[in-house]
């Protein structure tokens, strides 16, 4: 009844060939939100595949309907095993992104697990079906071995954070009562590096909107009407051109965030940005006073993701009637998400760009947050993961990315600590998805550990 007995446990597993095995049971499940004839199948991963491990380990369990009509069930489940102990609440989803299946390379299928070198292959692997699946056995490993967690622990699952996690924020307000817990600690995203455990304790939010400019029905001979008719894309191009300069820094004022602290630097100063599993950085992109790890954990990034006028694959010598950009804010803490917009209209205004209309996306996104890396509960799981790896972890104020902590943070006050399972170069969201079999084998041990140090009953206490 040791630490080390849990950990070898949950590594056993592994080498065993389980993990391996119950990971390719949960990439079967076809469960993309984003296509609503695969509806069942969302409520079938919550029923099959999540309450037959949950029973095992004796938690009890409900599926709930979502709050609002047509968005995919909400999973709760708990074990209870005294009112004096701590409480846990860990989250993941079992949805994925769209498979685009014709485009995974050939060998490879979106909801088939397959196994090459040190990789497994399937849609769901790094994003989150892999994640709480680590999560889940390290529980198993700790109840295998002491017979109790030391704990009282709540898992919530949901089906839709591929869709911006429709639902979920209603449904909390509406449990806060069963939901109510000491500290959230879950897992998503992915490490800086791989071989190096990171936590980080929060995300940037994001809005995503489109520009367009609509002057006129149809197109128009660019040699009888050139000189004469505006040029959508011209003004759209220039509208866009005062948005940032031209290294990308962002103009708008009420885009620049305040909360930059000391703190925040501190936390970020030296962690690895650049590496072998992405693509090199431009140094010369991006704020110029801040450093890299400023940029994408500190600051705020404007995107065009993606821009069209005419038709770019067949060209004619015409004058477009219309021009479309679809862009995006990735914010931190510090933005004021309900002025992000109207702040953007003043300024195309400002700048004599009424007729440009700014048209916001239907897809739901998450407002930003951050808990202080040196927070309680982010130092002792520091300390709990460095006792297992040897290794310091890389803690981020926030990460780069998205996800609902607000729901934690906010809706439920939780101190908020995110312990990920992946790697930057996963092919998240995009053909070919893939987890890293050296990273999961030590995440297992890393969770097994962690699991067992808040049941020895000496975690930071309730505020």
């Amino acid at each position: 009844m040791t630490r080390a007995s849990a950990i070898n446990r949950v590594t056993s597993y592994f080498d065993q060939g389980n993990f391996r095995r119950d990971l390719g049971d949960l990439v079967a499940f076809e469960t993309e939100s984003q296509d609503p004839a695969g509806a069942s199948e969302l409520v079938r991963y919550l029923d099959e595949a999540m309450a037959k491990r949950l029973t095992a380990l004796g938690f009890a369990y409900e599926v709930h309907a979502n709050p609002i009509a047509g968005a995919g069930p909400i999973l709760l489940a708990q074990r209870v095993e005294g009112e004096d102990l701590p409480t846990v609440l860990t989250y993941g989803h079992g949805d994925v992104i769209r498979a685009q299946t014709e485009q995974w390379r050939d060998g490879l299928h979106p909801f088939r697990l397959v196994e090459e070198g040190d990789r497994l292959y399937g849609r769901g692997t790094a994003d989150n079906k892999g994640q709480h699946l680590i999560n889940l056995a390290a529980l198993e490993a700790v109840l295998q071995v002491r017979g109790k967690l030391g704990f009282n622990c709540k898992i919530v699952i949901e089906t839709g954070e591929e869709m911006g996690s429709p639902g979920l924020a209603d449904f909390f307000r509406m449990h806060k009562d069963a939901l109510r817990a000491d500290v959230l600690i879950a897992s998503d995203g992915p490490r800086l590096q791989p071989d190096t455990p990171t936590v980080f304790m929060g995300s940037r939010g994001g809005v995503s909107f489109d520009l367009s400019v609509d002057l006129r029905d149809g197109a128009h001979h660019s040699g009888n009407w050139g000189g004469l008719l505006a040029d959508p894309a011209m003004i759209l191009a220039q509208a866009l051109a005062t948005i940032t300069d031209a290294r990308g820094q962002i103009r708008i004022p009420e885009w620049r965030p305040d909360s930059l602290t000391d703190d925040v630097r501190r936390a970020l100063k030296g962690l690895p940005i650049a590496g072998s599993d992405g693509p090199s950085i431009d140094e010369d992109w991006g704020e110029e006073s801040l450093t890299p790890a400023e940029r994408v954990y500190g600051w705020n990034s404007f995107a065009i993701l993606a821009m069209k006028s005419g038709v770019p694959e067949a060209p004619v010598n015409a004058i477009s009637s219309h021009a479309r950009a679809s862009c995006q804010l990735r914010f931190v803490v510090g933005t004021d998400q309900k002025d992000i917009l109207p702040a953007l209209r003043r300024h195309l205004d400002a700048h004599g760009f009424e007729n440009v209309k700014i048209i916001p996306h239907d897809r739901g996104f998450f407002n930003a947050t951050r808990l202080s890396p040196y927070h309680p509960w982010v130092q002792f799981v520091s300390r709990s993961l460095e006792t297992t790896c040897g290794r310091t972890p890389h803690i981020l104020p926030n990460l780069a990315g998205s996800l609902p902590n607000e729901v934690f943070s906010d809706i439920l006050g939780l101190p908020t600590v995110w312990v990920p399972h992946s790697y930057r170069g996963c092919s998240q969201h995009a053909p070919n998805e893939h987890v890293l079999k050296p990273v999961c084998r030590d995440a297992l041990g890393l969770m097994a550990g962690l699991f067992w140090d808040i049941g020895e009953g000496d975690c930071p206490k309730a505020s």
